[in-house]
């Protein structure tokens, strides 16, 4: 059995005998950059949203992600400290608290990550 050259055609679809999908138009391809952008633009929003409803005094604030961003950073440094008392204190009645794994991951490497990435943290957070 040999293959007609009707059946390669663009007229009756590809070689694998699906039809071959119409090309967009110019303004089809911009709708869907637009449409994308926006998509792209609500779930920053929503990220955003849910981030202020988590920090301390944000919920209901105005949307600014920079002032989200900056509460965010002081929440996580405060909490840092918090954890590291509580770590201070666990060492001052003799506990070895090296090797603990917190949520998956080791103390030392959360120090290693965070001391080197949140900017103006002094490192002694964890």
């Amino acid at each position: 059995m040999s293959s007609s050259p009707a059946a390669k055609s663009p007229a009756s679809g590809s070689a694998t005998g699906k039809p071959e999908k119409p090309r967009l138009s110019e303004q089809e391809k911009k709708n869907n950059h637009i449409a994308s952008e926006q998509k792209r633009r609500q779930a920053i929003r929503d990220g955003f949203d849910r981030l202020a409803n988590v920090v301390p005094g944000m919920a209901g604030q105005g949307r600014s992600e920079a002032v989200v961003l900056q509460a965010t950073i002081e929440f996580l440094r405060q909490q840092l400290v918090e954890r590291q008392d509580y770590i201070d204190e666990l060492r001052s009645r003799g506990v070895n608290v090296e090797g603990y794994v917190v949520n998956g991951v080791d103390i030392n490497r959360l120090r290693q990550i965070l001391g080197s990435n949140l900017h103006g943290f002094n490192g002694t957070g964890i």
